[in-house]
C-alpha cells in the first residue's frame, strides 16, 4: 500500500513497487520497438518506402545501434 492508498483508501492506478514499474518500462519499450501501427507501417510499404527501423537494419551489423532515449515522446499536439 503506498502513502497515497492510505490517506485516501483509493489505489492510484499506477504501479506502486519497482516489480510493477519495470514491467510498465517493459511494456512502453516493446510499443516504441513495434512503432506507430499497423496501419502506418503498410503506408510506408504501400508507398515503396520502409520504415525508419528497417532502413537502420539495412545499414548496420546486427546488434550493433543502441537506440539513445528510446522512451522520449514528442510533445507536439496538432
Amino acid at each position: 500500500m503506498t502513502v497515497l492508498e492510505e490517506t485516501t483508501g483509493e489505489p492510484t492506478g499506477e504501479p506502486t513497487d519497482a516489480r510493477g514499474r519495470v514491467a510498465e518500462l517493459h511494456e512502453i519499450r516493446a510499443h516504441a520497438v513495434a512503432g506507430p501501427s499497423e496501419k502506418a507501417t503498410a503506408a510506408q510499404h504501400a508507398k515503396g518506402k520502409l520504415t525508419a527501423r528497417e532502413r537502420i537494419e539495412l545499414l548496420l551489423d546486427p546488434g550493433s545501434f543502441q537506440e539513445v532515449e528510446q522512451l522520449r515522446r514528442h510533445r507536439a499536439s496538432g
